[in-house]
């Protein structure tokens, strides 16, 4: 019995993530020309840090995080006045990790075209996210309902429409 319960023990602790693992996630992202890149959790704290309420699923919780727009200027992102012609058809696909994925379009998270704010956070309610719906997730202020609110993000890219 006691063998048993050791084993079952270690299990747990070799599955669940350790502070060094959450240490080192990151999404990856990639840009118009493929570049590519990630942030980590780190680098996302050193970022402007922006706070957003927003309800979900019946209760308002209060999310911390970096804007989308800042975190998409990794990869070389059109921001602001450079936003117009080609690059009012260029769209955001946020994915999972369980495989969930949402499209944004980039003049709609942008803050000299839309008040509203989008952001990549790694904080809800004054505490980090934990690693089941965390560490990283998308926030659409404004929505009525969170189904652009990914959890889990691990990837973002950006594509021009043609």
């Amino acid at each position: 019995m006691r063998f048993s319960a050791a084993l079952i023990a270690l299990a747990l602790l070799t599955a669940s993530p350790s502070r060094a693992d959450e240490a080192n996630a990151s999404v990856g992202l990639t840009g118009l020309n493929g570049q590519g890149g990630a942030v980590t959790l780190d680098e996302l704290d050193a970022l402007p840090r922006i706070t957003i309420s927003a309800e979900q699923h019946d209760a308002t919780h209060v999310f911390e995080g970096a804007l989308l727009t800042d975190v998409l200027a990794r990869v070389g992102a059109p921001r602001g006045k450079a936003i117009h012609g080609a690059e009012m058809t260029d769209v955001i696909i946020v994915e999972a990790r369980d495989g969930y994925k949402v499209a944004l379009d980039l003049a709609g998270i942008d803050a000299t075209i839309r008040k509203d704010r989008v952001i990549l956070a790694d904080r809800m309610d004054g505490a980090p996210i934990g690693p089941e719906t965390g560490p990283f997730r998308l926030v659409v202020e404004g929505d009525f309902r969170p189904a652009r609110s990914v959890r889990m993000v691990k990837q973002i890219r950006l594509e021009r429409l043609h």
